[in-house]
């Protein structure tokens, strides 16, 4: 008997579901084509039916308007920088005993170790305590009011902890009036907003709040605004994402508010101390961003029936999002362990969990969702330039649409891919992608490295469970 001739011929194998089979193959040299591939609700009966639900004639009539309505808004908004100031002065709810922090929201007792450091620091900063061992005091004696970043038209990096003097961006949505916050870089040294809290932090922190923050808003006095909108676009058509690279953003920022800094009657010594700050991190733009991401994102919350996603935000322990058919309600799960590179000294068991309100940039469009407009960014948080390519294409699968206003060049000008959906999270299994730092899971010591993330489907399960609760009837 002769052998099928298909027997014959080299294989080429396409294999779904578990990724151990392509490996075995890929060892004995067979060309294979891994498919990722999970069944809707990740496997879980009551998150199908929830879904088969939602997409009933009725309800999905209702939320395809409701949706268009919440991209369109997304798409519309028009964020401008149009100052800095104190948060004691513009965030909503501010008070001098008040301390912000990135994520939903958490106690004192159960924060991580990294937000722990970043909160004994503010309120040494702020005179609330003598010193670090104090400050731990006086965070758990209940005299301290905490509350996420995102409850009051903010956000913040890493741990996000914000406090009463610390100077904020103020970006206003031109479009739909709302505003949004968030405080300046510390850049890239041994930071707050990382857990560190040593003296030197600190002593910048003071040199921020008397020298830096004070000259940005004087600056911003004589500016009146920036189209932050616009100048996204430009940095992600020379290289940035806009989420942990930012060298294209940081120039065009610093180069926008140069000409208003030399007017403001600084001493020539105080505006060099200003540059040489900006200069010693591209990362001055990256709250920047996170701010104008916010502003667009709180102009979709909110839209009765929307399956939106307006917030993705972690805070070291549990990682929450927010939806805007559901507004007043947070749907978590744990964070997770974020995968990259470290720094040389550090393994992956020095790392803390997942943490900052950062994602507000993947909420958006940018970040992890951009990072075919910026393949160097690999050399930072792993992986390959085929991988981050292909992020961009994937999580157009989990969105509404492409921000026409925002464009990726190696994918022939796409739009970047706005909008995520619950339900096509919940049907695909695909979870977005960040990309993000890793702050050490101890207090005092800083970042340690940074790679690629993703949300636990609890949060999009839980999303989906109360929707159908809430609006099939």
């Amino acid at each position: 008997m002769t052998r099928p001739s298909l027997f014959k011929q080299p294989l080429n194998v396409i294999n779904v579901g578990i990724e151990m089979f392509s490996d075995d193959l890929k060892k004995q040299h067979i060309a294979v084509t891994q498919l990722d591939w999970t069944p809707p609700g990740q496997g879980n009966l009551e998150v199908v039916k929830a879904l088969d639900k939602i997409e009933s004639k009725t309800l999905a009539e209702k939320i395809a308007k409701a949706n268009a309505e919440a991209l369109e808004r997304i798409i519309q908004s028009q964020p401008v920088l149009i100052g800095y100031d104190q948060a004691i002065n513009v965030v909503p709810g501010m008070t001098k005993t008040t301390i912000l922090h990135a994520g939903p929201p958490i106690e004192w007792k159960n924060m991580c170790g990294a937000m722990k450091g970043a909160v004994t620091g503010a309120l040494v900063f702020e005179g609330l305590a003598k010193d670090l061992k104090d400050a731990e005091r006086v965070a758990a004696s209940g005299v301290i009011t905490f509350s996420p970043c995102h409850e009051h038209d903010c956000v913040g990096s890493m741990a996000g902890v914000t406090s009463a003097s610390m100077f904020m961006h103020i970006v206003e949505n031109k479009t739909y009036g709302n505003r949004a916050f968030t405080n300046l870089s510390e850049q890239m040294a041994k930071i707050l907003r990382m857990g560190a809290n040593d003296q030197s932090v600190i002593d910048r922190l003071i040199w921020m709040r008397d020298v830096l923050g004070p000259m940005l808003r004087d600056a911003m006095k004589l500016a009146g605004e920036i189209d932050l909108r616009l100048m996204l676009a430009q940095a992600l058509h020379m290289g940035d994402e806009c989420h942990n690279r930012n060298n294209a953003g940081t120039t065009l920022l610093i180069q926008a508010l140069t000409p208003y800094i030399i007017q403001t009657g600084y001493s020539v010594k105080q505006q060099k101390e200003v540059f040489d700050f900006v200069a010693s991190s591209d990362y001055f733009s990256g709250p920047t961003w996170m701010a104008m991401c916010k502003a667009a994102m709180d102009a979709a919350h909110g839209i009765k029936y929307s399956t939106v996603v307006t917030t993705m935000a972690r805070n070291g322990v549990e990682f929450g999002v927010r939806v805007s058919g559901l507004p007043g309600q947070w749907f978590t799960g744990p964070a997770q362990q974020v995968i990259g590179p470290m720094f040389a000294g550090y393994k992956p068991s020095d790392s803390g969990l997942d943490i900052g309100d950062s994602a507000i940039t993947e909420t958006y469009g940018i970040g992890g969702f951009a990072m075919a407009t910026a393949p160097a960014i690999v050399a930072l948080v792993g992986g390959t330039v085929e991988e981050a390519i292909d992020f961009s294409r994937k999580m157009r699968e989990i969105t509404l649409g492409e921000n026409p206003n925002v464009t990726i060049p190696l994918l022939g000008f796409m739009g970047i891919p706005t909008a995520i959906d619950i339900t096509k999270v919940g049907s695909s299994g695909i979870l977005p992608v960040i990309n993000t730092a890793i702050a050490h899971k101890d207090a005092g010591i800083g970042m340690i490295g940074a790679g690629i993330v993703h949300p636990p489907f609890d949060c999009f399960e839980k999303a989906i469970l109360t929707y159908c609760q809430q609006y099939c009837k």
